[in-house]
């Protein structure tokens, strides 16, 4: 599976629209998946396919996978709890910035919610279960923005692409 990330360059603007037919959102530059386990793969290849187009250095393109993947599989998971339904990844190359956006149907929820310091000082059978996977995933980006449109949650990830050499 290949991707045109040339077309990916829509920009804050397009991003900013959050809208499923925003510019960028039909396009090569644009996944659409079921919401189940299987399409976590594409999903991940298609985040890594755009950090590598940018020129992400290596940490930088493991910690935007790692964000990419902890919020498909809550939405999955938590989102869609099973139910069927879409969701839909699209992404940009800016000058100083690569972004991916996530969209779904799933009942509205932000995934900061969830978030917390890890509780270090605690022993590991006392901490709380959930949570960490969000806190780790999100805090590995250098952006993420969730708002709810049109009934859709709409989350992004920002990572700032080094300046060019």
């Amino acid at each position: 599976m290949t991707f045109d990330f040339e077309a990916a360059t829509a920009g804050r603007a397009a991003r900013a629209a959050g809208l499923a037919q925003a510019p960028g959102c039909g396009g090569a530059n644009a996944l659409r998946v079921p919401a189940t386990i299987d399409s976590l793969e594409p999903v991940s290849d298609f985040v890594l396919g755009l950090g590598k187009q940018a020129r992400l250095p290596e940490s930088s393109l493991y910690r935007l996978r790692l964000a990419a993947d902890e919020l498909a599989t809550n939405i999955v998971v938590h989102g869609y709890r099973g139910e069927p339904g879409e969701i839909t990844v699209d992404g940009g190359i800016d000058p100083g910035d690569v972004w991916v956006r996530f969209q779904d149907d799933a009942p509205a929820f932000d995934p900061r919610q969830g978030m917390r310091e890890p509780e270090l000082d605690v022993p590991l059978e006392q901490r709380q279960i959930g949570g960490l996977g969000v806190f780790l995933a999100f805090t590995a980006v250098d952006t993420f923005e969730y708002e709810l449109v049109a009934g859709r949650n709409v989350s992004t990830l920002v990572m700032r692409r080094p300046a060019a050499e």
